[in-house]
C-alpha cells in the first residue's frame, strides 16, 4: 500500500497544533489505509471516499485530543471503523441501493487473469455480506488489513477475547457457507 510511511512524533505534534503541511503528510501516509477499511466495511466505493474525507475532517478538528495512548495508526483505524459503521447503519436505515464496487478497484489488486480475479472478489464479498457486522469488521481488520488481535481490540475498543470469539464465529460461518452448509 503506497504512502504507508511511519509518521514521526514531531510531525504528529505539528499537525496537532494546526500545521497544514504536517497534516498533509499524515493524510498522504494514511489515506489509502482509511479508504481500504472504509470500502471493506461500507462496500460502496463512493461511500468509502466520503467516509475517508469525513475521517480526515474529523481528525483535523479533533487532532488536539490525540494523546499518544495508542499509535496514530490505531487511532485512525478506530475513527475509520466507527465512521464506516455509522455510515453503513445510516444507509441501511435509509434502505440504500445495493452495494456496488467499481471494476477498477477489483482489477487494481489482482493477478494476470481479470475474470478469475473478479469472480474471486465477488465470492469473497458475497461471503463477507453473510456475516454480522461485528464479525465482518474483525475479519476485514485481521485477514485483509493484517492487524494483530491486540490491534483489533484497540481499534474497536473491545476485549481481545471478544476479538478472538468474533473471528472464530465469523470463520466458522464462512467455512460452513463455503462448503454449502449454511449455519
Amino acid at each position: 500500500m503506497g504512502g504507508m510511511n511511519k509518521i514521526d512524533e514531531p510531525t504528529i505534534e505539528r499537525a496537532r497544533r494546526g500545521d497544514h503541511r504536517a497534516f498533509a503528510a499524515i493524510y498522504h501516509a494514511f489515506a489509502a489505509l482509511v479508504f481500504s477499511v472504509a470500502l471493506r466495511i461500507s462496500r460502496v466505493w463512493h461511500d468509502a471516499e466520503e467516509i475517508t474525507q469525513e475521517v480526515f475532517v474529523n481528525l483535523f478538528r479533533k487532532f488536539s485530543q490525540f494523546g499518544f495512548q495508542s499509535s496514530l495508526k490505531t487511532w485512525l483505524y478506530r475513527i475509520a471503523v466507527n465512521t464506516a459503521i455509522n455510515a453503513r447503519r445510516s444507509h441501511l436505515r435509509e434502505d440504500a441501493r445495493r452495494l456496488v464496487y467499481e471494476k477498477t478497484a477489483i482489477l487494481r489488486e489482482a493477478g494476470p487473469d481479470p475474470a478469475a480475479r473478479l469472480q474471486a472478489e465477488e465470492e469473497a464479498n458475497a461471503l463477507l455480506d453473510l456475516l454480522p457486522q461485528e464479525q465482518r469488521v474483525c475479519i476485514v481488520l485481521r485477514t485483509i488489513e493484517g492487524l494483530s488481535y491486540q490491534e483489533i481490540a484497540e481499534v474497536l475498543e473491545i476485549n481481545i477475547n471478544t476479538v478472538r470469539s468474533r473471528l472464530k464465529r465469523g470463520r466458522e460461518t464462512l467455512l460452513a457457507w463455503k462448503q454449502g452448509e449454511p449455519k
